[in-house]
């Protein structure tokens, strides 16, 4: 290459990246993993016998090009061999697919990336497999204990949840649910194999039985999108699926679930791990989300399959290890398969909240016996499930969100030679969530145990309606009667906002995993924020309303390239101790998105640092993600902290600015929704509620930002 003029450097460095340019064809269509799916699934059978595909079609604005396309794919699908099932067309997502029955001979061809074959076909994007749900389990039935005495519930249902076909009428249900068979398939689901849909419910109504609570006071809105075995209609795209499912909730004149704010989605495609292209169900999601201001909670997944643990070479060193021993092997452990334990889709969605399992639970000392014929990888450390998905999420940004209980995950030794080979076992009363489950013979409103993922989403939805409950009941109509995107954005913010990495477990991750040297600090939160994300997460505490700790919020709407001050008044209890104290602020907003552009993400916003951060004597916090971890999804957060002694005067007041910052490829004019939580905290200095709320005077609802 010649020398370039002065500015043309950087397409140098472009060109020299390049290894192989060429035109879209079979080799892209085809992607490597879809081959060895397929390769698996059509092991063994006839020729002839049909397989579901799933062909994306490049998207075409104009209706008649992509109709025209369309047809030249069906015709294709035709001379193969094949019949359509079904097809969808969703314009604010850019999607085009259908699903069609592909004989096995055609499919070999596919697998090849032959040129004559449907992977040659011009219209073409991606050919997959038919998308599989993630699914769970329930063991150990045992008979139905007292629910909690009954209270009144109201059919106002502020949270929905998309899932299989629920039992109804199960004593700890039956008042709870209001069940929108929509989809027509609660007829064909055996009663006996509604597992998944019947568990998460009972956790958002009652959380962890283990751990008895009060139900939550509102009706649970249930539309099933998954009929017999708990799996995803086989005559259906699961995206558009989902589309009809809030569109029914939500849209038209007469929707069915009009209140509905919060969705809880437990579901993942067990064939479609994230590798860094976001999948059409996530941007769906993306989309709902500003379109109807819901917030969606997404499971991060579970990643199931057996890993080897290096440090030990027989079962009896690995369980004679001692705790810390055992903790350091299998975090290498997981840390050298880190590329084979992504999220799955949907949960790298933008505008919604990714939740990740912790390993915690409430079984009993006497029930936790049974689980000791597995291992417990982390009996004295608080940490992420080995199962649990981890991140990051689309463009580097901080994934799982948040990590949630999913039970107490002990280990199973499947093999040994030069190292042993563990995998998830699965959940037992020993190590899992209580839930309602399926009725067994001689026992009717049955319980029994389940763990994972989508166990803890479901007890991030209950948490998120509690946070609701708590606005309403201490601010009443004055929170009514925000908009529900508002509240929303608002619940959004507050379930990040206490999120914390654990001390202990990021310490050691940072120890093993590194890198080491001058100037790793932002490689070295990497690390750490791809097991916990924001943190973990203690639901009660997060509703408690505590002496020694004071939480402001507020909501608006910030338009293109504005900012907007918010003033905190600081209680002079804080001043002149020399003692832990904190402040911490958290932004959530949902942005509009942009399908098939650089700037999908197209609104971005943070939180100024504050010009009064010397006078309360704090810094930036070390154990969180840095600005830019934290600058690249919808949330914000930023914590400070410091021991010594902070300058107050009497009526002293911080100010933090809330920043949209332009994005001139995006030029998206309209005012977007936030909302802030904000937190004042010293631990034991129990004046500090009480001076702030003296300070705080009625206010009118915050103007939209022009």
């Amino acid at each position: 290459m010649g020398a370039l003029p002065d500015g043309y450097a950087p397409w140098r460095d472009v060109f020299g990246c390049l290894r192989d340019l060429r035109v879209w064809g079979p080799a892209d269509r085809v992607q490597p993993l879809d081959g060895e799916i397929l390769e698996e699934e059509i092991e063994g059978r006839e020729d002839d016998e049909l397989v579901a595909l799933e062909f994306e079609l490049i998207y075409r604005a104009a209706a008649a090009a992509g109709a025209a396309a369309e047809n030249a794919v069906v015709q294709s699908i035709a001379q193969a061999g094949g019949d359509l099932i079904h097809r969808a067309r969703i314009d604010d997502i850019a999607y085009h697919a259908v699903l069609a029955r592909i004989p096995v001979t055609s499919i070999r061809m596919l697998i090849a990336r032959t040129p004559g074959s449907l992977a040659g076909v011009e219209p073409i994007m991606h050919i997959r497999p038919q998308s599989v749900v993630t699914s769970i389990e329930v063991n150990d039935s045992d008979a139905p204990t007292a629910p909690a005495a009954e209270t009144s519930v109201s059919e106002a249902s502020i949270l929905a949840l998309l899932d299989g076909v629920p039992i109804a009428g199960h004593p700890l249900l039956r008042r709870h649910l209001h069940v929108e068979d929509h989809f027509d398939l609660e007829r064909d689901a055996l009663v006996a194999q509604r597992v998944h849909g019947s568990a998460m419910a009972s956790l958002i109504v009652h959380g962890d039985r283990n751990r008895p609570e009060p139900p939550l006071p509102r009706q649970i809105h249930c539309i099933p999108i998954m009929g017999n075995n708990d799996r995803f209609s086989p005559d259906r795209l699961i995206v558009d699926l989902i589309y009809q499912a809030v569109l029914q909730m939500r849209g038209g004149e007469q929707p069915s679930a009009r209140w509905v704010i919060i969705v809880n989605i437990s579901l993942g495609n067990l064939r479609r791990p994230f590798h860094g292209q976001l999948s059409p169900w996530a941007r769906l999601l993306d989309r709902l989300a500003y379109q109807f201001g819901i917030l969606f909670l997404v499971s991060a997944g579970n990643v199931t399959g057996s890993f080897p643990i290096s440090a030990f070479d027989t079962r009896t060193a690995f369980e004679d290890a001692t705790p810390a021993v055992r903790a350091e092997a299998v975090v290498n452990a997981l840390a050298a398969v880190v590329a084979d334990r992504r999220l799955l889709s949907p949960s790298e969605t933008i505008n919604g909240l990714t939740i990740g399992g912790r390993n915690l639970d409430w079984v009993s000392p006497a029930d936790r016996a049974s689980a000791r014929a597995n291992v417990n990888p982390f009996a004295d450390l608080d940490t992420a499930n080995p199962s649990s998905a981890l991140g990051p999420g689309f463009a580097n940004s901080v994934k799982p969100d948040i990590l949630m209980p999913a039970a107490c995950e002990h280990l199973r030794v499947i093999g040994s030679g030069h190292c042993v080979a563990v995998s998830p076992p699965s959940p037992t009363r020993g190590a899992g969530l209580k839930v309602a489950a399926p009725p067994r013979p001689g026992i009717e409103g049955a319980e029994a145990f389940t763990n994972g993922t989508s166990a803890a989403t479901a007890l991030a939805s209950r948490t998120a309606h509690r946070i609701h409950d708590a606005l309403e009941a201490a601010y009443g109509q004055e929170f009514l009667t925000l908009s529900g995107t508002h509240r929303a954005v608002l619940i959004k913010a507050l379930l990040v906002h206490p999120a914390r990495w654990p001390q202990e477990a990021a310490a050691l991750v940072k120890s093993l995993l590194g890198p080491f040297g001058k100037g790793q600090a932002p490689r070295q939160k990497d690390n750490i924020r791809r097991f916990f994300g924001y943190g973990l997460y203690d639901a009660d505490d997060a509703v408690a309303c505590a002496a020694d700790r004071a939480t402001f919020w507020c909501v608006g709407d910030l338009g293109r390239e504005r900012v907007v001050d918010v003033v905190v008044p600081i209680p002079t209890a804080i001043g002149g101790q020399a003692r832990p104290h904190s402040v911490s602020a958290t932004l959530a907003w949902f942005t509009p998105v942009l399908p098939g552009r650089k700037s999908y993400r197209s609104v971005r916003m943070k939180i100024l640092e504050p010009d009064e951060l010397d006078r309360l004597a704090v810094t930036g916090h070390g154990g969180q993600p840095d600005m830019n971890q934290t600058n690249r999804g919808t949330v914000y957060t930023r914590q400070w902290s410091g021991d010594r002694a902070a300058i107050v005067t009497e009526g002293m007041t911080v100010t933090l600015k809330i920043q949209r910052d332009p994005d001139p490829a995006a030029a998206v004019d309209e005012a977007v929704p936030f909302g802030l939580a904000v937190s004042l905290q010293m631990p034991g200095e129990l004046r500090l509620y009480d001076q702030v709320r003296a300070q705080i005077q009625p206010r009118p609802p915050q103007r939209a930002i022009p």
